[in-house]
């Protein structure tokens, strides 16, 4: 395939969850390759001096109110995370090693994770409950603890957190189709005008 629209995600973000649902099948449509790029949320947010949009109470409730919209008009369910916000550091460093080392299991760990996140919330902020919810996905919780350890992995999931500052990114999700940067699950139908527009 020679169109391609790198997807910057992180597990924390709800928007990211609601725009996972929608873009393989936006992808699929124009035959172009999804390129998974999983990055820390909370580093953009410290490198740029930034905060979630959440941090406003105004904000937030009228931004939770909205995803349950979307949610809807999508078709998909939607639960709001009691225990959020959630450090995803590990789960992110997960995705990172699997998309490295083992890159035919990171489907089944996305939609697991996404999951245990944004559909039938858990609260993995606790170890415990991570390996719990690994566990129930068929990973085994102790290679994936292993592989969160790997240098290798710590290092690839910084150079894409650090990539995405340099190209722009402030949030998550964030699109890049060639030069182009969108921001918001909101803005997929401008991703799917880009890819329409790809050579």
């Amino acid at each position: 395939m020679s169109k391609r629209v790198e997807f910057f995600f992180d597990f924390g973000s709800p928007t990211t969850y609601l725009a996972y649902t929608q873009l393989p099948r936006i992808a699929a449509a124009r035959k172009a390759e999804i390129v998974w790029r999983p990055f820390l949320l909370g580093g953009v947010f410290k490198t740029i001096n930034s905060a979630s949009p959440v941090t406003i109470p105004a904000k937030g409730r009228w931004m939770f109110d909205d995803m349950a919209r979307w949610a809807k008009r999508y078709g998909v369910p939607f639960a709001m995370n009691p225990h959020f916000p959630v450090n995803t550091l590990a789960l992110m460093r997960g995705a990172a090693g699997l998309q490295l080392k083992r890159p035919q299991d990171l489907a089944r760990y996305l939609e697991t994770m996404f999951t245990a996140m944004w559909v039938k919330p858990r609260n993995l902020n606790e170890p415990a409950e991570i390996a719990a919810v690994l566990k129930e996905g068929g990973f085994n919780p102790k290679e994936m603890i292993d592989l969160t350890a790997d240098q290798a992995v710590k290092d690839k999931l910084k150079a894409n957190t650090d990539e995405a500052v340099a190209r722009g990114a402030f949030g998550a999700p964030t699109f890049f189709v060639g030069q182009d940067m969108f921001w918001g699950q909101d803005r997929l139908n401008f991703v799917a005008e880009a890819l329409d527009a790809a050579a």
